[in-house]
Parts: structure tokens; sequence; C-alpha cells
């Protein structure tokens, strides 16, 4: 029998004792908005191994099983990857009919629930694309289709923020991808979740943009483990974006934008003008 699923959440309690103080909690609620779902219990890093998601020095009310309620931190991304990477036109049976390929995000672009997404001056027509997103909880390389699952800590809500201008013109696609605060994730991983058909959308500004789901994918997340490890070594905290099926709608300053994937919940960001002019030649 699978485990029934459980939200994990690096988190920074509030007031926080440096900027950069990170916990681990959990919660094992299904009704994220009840009493039980807002209370959490302080855990261990569910990434041994990975200094950077490691949790900080234990406080007062912060020891490992503790419990923590939503009023006393903020949540951060769920994770600091050493790589995240996505998967390039991997919408349907177009998509499969392609070679999967790969495109690989700057891990500084990572930001979490609430965070502004910043568009520079000269950013032209961006797009925000709602995606399942794999959580890596062990070193892997060389996986099969038979033990991909064993690398796979849990999913959570990326936000793969895209210049469609630049994109036109970087064949890498690093300026339309990477640029500071383009991949929101968050708000927390789930474990044990059957992603094989969950509903994904955005709602932009309060309107619901037309839905779609995990089945609509091309490359599934076992094929897309294999693949990417057939080239490169995973690691505790990377995050895999598996595609965007689903409608969306260009973003501006003052927008607000949600990511829904079922079965996890929301991820919300503001947008707002960023500093710079950007590069032109």
């Amino acid at each position: 029998m699978e485990p029934a699923p459980r939200r994990l959440a690096r988190v920074r309690p509030l007031p926080a004792a440096s900027a950069g103080e990170q916990f681990f909690v959990a919660n094992g609620s299904t009704d994220v908005t009840s009493p039980a779902g807002t209370l959490w219990t302080v855990v261990a890093t569910p990434f041994p191994g990975s200094p950077a998601n490691a949790g900080s020095a234990p406080r007062a009310g912060w020891e490992i099983g503790d419990h923590v309620t939503e009023e006393s931190f903020t949540f951060l991304a769920p994770c600091v990857p050493a790589n995240v990477l996505g998967m390039a036109h991997n919408t349907g049976q177009a998509g499969r009919d392609m070679p999967p390929q790969a495109f690989h995000k700057a891990a500084t672009s990572v930001i979490g629930p609430g965070d502004a997404i910043e568009l520079p001056a000269g950013s032209g027509h961006v797009d925000p694309e709602a995606e399942l997103a794999i959580v890596v909880g062990t070193k892997a390389k060389s996986l099969t289709t038979a033990n991909a699952r064993s690398a796979v800590l849990g999913f959570t809500i990326g936000n793969d923020v895209t210049s469609r201008d630049r994109q036109k013109t970087d064949e890498l696609w690093i300026s339309a991808k990477s640029q500071d605060t383009f991949t929101p994730a968050g708000p927390w991983i789930v474990t044990g979740l059957d992603d094989s058909d969950l509903a994904i959308s955005i709602v932009h500004n309060g309107t619901h943009l037309r839905a779609a789901s995990t089945a609509d994918l091309g490359w599934k997340v076992d094929e897309i483990l294999v693949y990417l490890t057939s080239f490169m070594t995973l690691h505790p905290g990377d995050l895999v974006l598996t595609g965007f099926p689903a409608e969306s709608a260009p973003i501006v300053p003052g927008d607000t934008v949600t990511c829904r994937v079922e079965g996890i919940g929301e991820l919300s960001n503001p947008v707002k003008a960023g500093s710079g002019e950007g590069f032109s030649a």
C-alpha cells in the first residue's frame, strides 16, 4: 500500500534569527485550511547530505518534534536546488513524437510563495507556466523505469516564467528562463502523490484560464528522470519541471499569478517591475 500523502515545507521563523535561517516542517492533514492542516511539526531535513538543505541550529520552540503554527513562520521555496531543469515541447502526442529535450534554469532564479516576479524593462511578452515539479530526494544517475521513483521525494508546484521575446533570439533559452525570480516554487512538497492525472491551471488576476492535466504531458515523470539521468547526476533538492499543457496569459507589473496543481495546492506571486534595463545588442 502506498503511504498517505503528506506535506513537507521549508520555512523561516518569524522573527528570524538570521536571514538564512530555515527549518523543515511536516503536516499529514488533507485539509490544508483546518486547524490540523495549519499546525506543523518540525522535522529533520528530508535532504540528508545536502548542506544547502540542512536545518538551522535549533532554537526555542523549533526543536525536532515541536509543533508550530503558520502564523509563526513564512513559507520559503521548498528546497534549495543545485539544478533546475525543465522539459521542452512536452505536451501531448506532438511532444512525445519528438525526442525528449531538456533545458536548464539557473538555481538563482528560484523564489518562494508570495515573492515578487520581477520583470526588467524590455522584458516584452512574459508568460507564466504552471507545472508539476519533481523534487529529487537522493543522488541519482542512470535511472531506469523500474527504479526512477526511488529518486523522487515528492512533488511541488513550479512556475516556469518565460520571456517569449528573448526565447526567439536565444537558442539556449538562458536569458528567457533564467532571469532572477523567474522560477517561483512551492508552497510545499507533497509525498505519496499519484501524479498520473492531476489538474493544472493558472489564475491570472482572478481570471481562471483553461485547465489541463498531467495526463496531457508527452513524457511522464519516470521517463523524464530516466532521460535526464542518462547524461547527468541529479542531487537532493533538485527541481525538475515536467511541462505546461494548460492556458497562459502574459504578465505585467501589478499582476498576480496563481499556479494550481491538483493534490498540491496553489502557488501565488505578485508581479512587479524589476531594476535594470536588460541587455540589447
